[in-house]
């Protein structure tokens, strides 16, 4: 038996369960780093055929994209917006329940 990488097993799951892809992102969105935010939408990069892929489809410089998704990466929101919508996500704002009288 093979073994086999934290990413690659992540990416699997990512591809098995897209729901639950959009739960752990949301997590992290709300409890996490912005490092493991970013590490997290390489994984499910990979489970969509790699960061090649997602650059080819968002016409983003490949390395660059691997750079942005990298835990000392710091992407623009288009760029965000792009990566998130060729991976079948989407990004939404809600109001922090201890905020939720605004």
């Amino acid at each position: 038996m093979k073994d086999r990488s934290h990413d690659e097993a992540m990416a699997e799951l990512f591809r098995d369960d897209p729901q639950f892809a959009a739960e752990y992102l949301n997590d992290l969105l709300q409890d996490g780093e912005p490092a493991d935010l970013l590490v997290a939408l390489r994984q499910i990069a990979d489970a969509h055929g790699g960061v090649r892929a997602v650059a080819k489809e968002t016409e983003l410089n490949a390395n660059q994209l691997y750079r942005t998704l990298s835990p000392q990466g710091n992407p623009e929101l288009r760029s965000l917006f792009a990566v998130l919508k060729a991976l079948g996500l989407r990004l939404a704002i809600q109001p922090a329940q201890q905020h939720a009288a605004l």
